[in-house]
């Protein structure tokens, strides 16, 4: 009996040691890609001009760009040129999808706070967000009052609605959800006629308004509802490749590309319609890209 027992603890410490050893192996990206030949960056097919898609195998925005210069950068760290596989996720499987390997990096519009820090780990912020309301220019919604009785759209898998919910200005506040499958559906919602409002970041609203078909018919409206860190997410403790990713970055902060990066997506004209979202850059990013960190929103909501 007494051997048997131990047996079956040696049985399980070994199995202990091996998982650990696998998870170990996925943590190494580095080491996974220098492999493989190939990166995998997890890309959003309508998440603003942050990242989005042209068709195809195309993708394209702010982050994409960011992302793709760290990828060269990692090509010099293993000495091996790599292809890069752009794989679209969404709200709901991004997380999942870099936790279990199936995205080495992932270059979207993803929030960096505390819970997900649990499960994942982000670069440094790369831009600040703002969640706004988007409405019908004759909505007459014009802040978080006037959404009582209304119906308001979300994106699943996003926080939006959640921080709308917990603003102080949204106390005994009843309204209605609508959630659409991605941001493009959600405001199409609004678009339709189908939800009073569509609560996201004020990037991708002013975004999704810059490229719908009549721009005038919509605007943004509201308080502040939160400010949100929005940054490169990877694998928890992957240290290597977050080495790089932050290199990268204050690489891009320190020769002003960041600037011109900025500029390319958010103040001119934007493939494929050539539409421009007007949207210059934040006095808190300004200050964040000075000051580089990976805080997660808990703490900028202090600042509120």
């Amino acid at each position: 009996m007494k051997k048997s027992m131990f047996a079956n603890t040696v049985a399980l410490a070994a199995a202990m040691v091996a998982i650990a050893s696998v998870q170990a192996q996925t943590a190494d990206t580095l080491q996974k890609v220098k492999e493989s030949g190939s990166i995998t960056m997890g890309v959003r097919e309508s998440s603003g001009v942050l990242s989005y898609t042209l068709g195809g195998s195309k993708y394209v925005g702010y982050h994409v760009a960011i992302c793709e210069a760290a990828v060269e950068n990692i090509e010099k760290a293993i000495g091996k040129k790599l292809t890069i596989k752009y794989q679209p996720v969404t709200s709901q499987n991004r997380i999942p999808l870099v936790q279990n390997g199936t995205v080495d990096i992932e270059c979207g519009s993803t929030t960096n706070n505390a819970t997900r820090q649990k499960d994942v780990s982000f670069a440094n912020t790369t831009f600040v967000e703002e969640v706004r309301i988007a409405v019908k220019a004759t909505s007459g919604i014009k802040s978080v009052a006037d959404l009582k009785d209304k119906t308001v759209a979300t994106t699943t898998g996003t926080t939006s609605v959640q921080t709308l919910r917990k603003n102080k200005r949204a106390a005994g506040l009843e309204f209605k959800e609508l959630f659409g499958k991605d941001h493009s559906d959600s405001f199409l919602l609004v678009e339709s006629g189908r939800a009073d409002a569509f609560v996201m970041d004020g990037s991708l609203l002013a975004g999704l308004i810059a490229r719908s078909k009549n721009p005038a018919d919509f605007k943004i409206v509201g308080e502040v509802l939160s400010v949100e860190p929005i940054a490169i997410m990877m694998r928890k403790d992957d240290e290597g490749l977050k080495k790089i990713v932050n290199a990268t970055i204050a690489g891009l902060v320190k020769s002003g590309e960041i600037n011109k990066l900025y500029t390319k997506w958010f103040l001119q004209p934007t493939p494929p319609t050539g539409a421009t979202v007007g949207l210059a850059m934040s006095e808190t990013l300004k200050e964040t890209l000075k000051s580089p960190n990976d805080k997660p929103m808990e703490e900028y909501a202090k600042k509120l």
